[in-house]
């Protein structure tokens, strides 16, 4: 049921993080009109609410007209846009940088009384990542055209449809060895996409300081190491680690780079973010800048959500704990 009516746009509202954002808001009440390149696939959207509650339309951060028109009417608007690696015409400095801008501009023009913007721990205007800095730039470009907008910077996301457990499970179900990355030391501090949606749900309510930047980190800090060994748990797998400084890892990602993203286990690009930990500063900590100060105050641990969506790299299948 449709209780408040607040129109809100989502920009990318089909993709992984995208869709669980349309779903807490359409939860809370909200009609959410869901930006999306092709509106075609995301019928899966619509059974997330009620009849008319959420509508897939047509835009491309590329062109600012069907940003223009996905704003219209829009009471608050989400930019939840972003690629792991680039593929064509989106790049990271189209999407993250141009496209931020884009969509900030348009809901400045448009009228919104709320912008938030999905970045990411590690968004750093002198990291030598280029996936950060456009991170970095797309921050501040949202912030210059629409000054009282809530920037989220999560560290690694993890849920049902992620690009890291599920990647590095596949990786293991036909790999003998999984890359230990410079010794397996980065840290991280994951959070579950549903908590991150229910994050932008406050700050859609209006219960967040506008103009803030919150940096959004699970209950739990784990190395890479310790996310690798936890994959293999939860997938009953037995496989060694290659321990690979990061030069080596680097020269992998340079052999593979021909082939499709899907298909490759790590870039350039995500080695360089791998040199620095992906936790939550303590500068946000003491200014209140974290999940808990959005009102999530009992966020998910990775126990509790990645082995019933890894299941099905064991190695008898998905379910195989009914069979005799």
């Amino acid at each position: 049921m449709v209780a408040n009516g607040k129109l809100v746009t989502v920009f990318g509202g089909s993709g992984f993080v995208g869709r669980h954002i349309v779903a807490a808001l359409a939860k809370d009440g909200y009609r959410v009109r869901a930006a999306v390149r092709r509106p075609d696939l995301a019928g899966h959207l619509q059974p997330m609410g009620a009849v008319g509650q959420i509508h897939a339309v047509q835009a491309n951060l590329r062109f600012s007209d069907s940003v223009q028109r996905a704003v219209e009417g829009a009471e608050a608007v989400i930019n939840a846009v972003g690629v792991l690696a680039p593929i064509g015409a989106q790049s990271f400095n189209a999407v993250h940088a141009e496209g931020a801008r884009t969509v900030a501009k348009a809901a400045h023009e448009g009228g919104a009384e709320q912008l938030v913007h999905i970045s990411a721990i590690g968004a750093d205007k002198a990291s030598s990542s280029v996936y950060a800095r456009t991170k970095a730039d797309g921050e501040a470009a949202t912030l210059a055209a629409f000054p009282s907008a809530i920037i989220l910077r999560p560290s690694i996301v993890f849920g049902p449809e992620d690009e890291f457990f599920n990647r590095f499970a596949g990786l293991a179900r036909s790999s003998p060895l999984l890359p230990l990355i410079g010794g397996g030391r980065t840290k991280f501090q994951p959070v579950y996409v549903g908590d991150l949606a229910r994050a932008v749900v406050t700050c859609v309510s209006g219960s967040a300081r506008a103009g803030t930047v919150y940096e959004i980190g699970g209950p739990q800090t784990l190395s890479f190491r310790d996310l690798l060994e936890l994959t293999l748990t939860y997938t009953d797998r037995k496989r060694g680690f290659l321990p690979m400084p990061f030069w080596l890892a680097k020269l992998q990602a340079l052999a593979t780079w021909p082939l499709p993203n899907s298909l490759r286990p790590i870039t350039v690009d995500q080695v360089r973010l791998l040199k620095r930990d992906n936790v939550v500063s303590s500068a946000a900590v003491t200014e209140k800048r974290t999940l808990a100060d959005l009102g999530v105050s009992d966020p998910l641990t990775v126990g509790a959500i990645v082995p019933g969506y890894l299941e099905r790299f064991k190695a008898r299948g998905q379910f195989a704990h009914y069979r005799r």
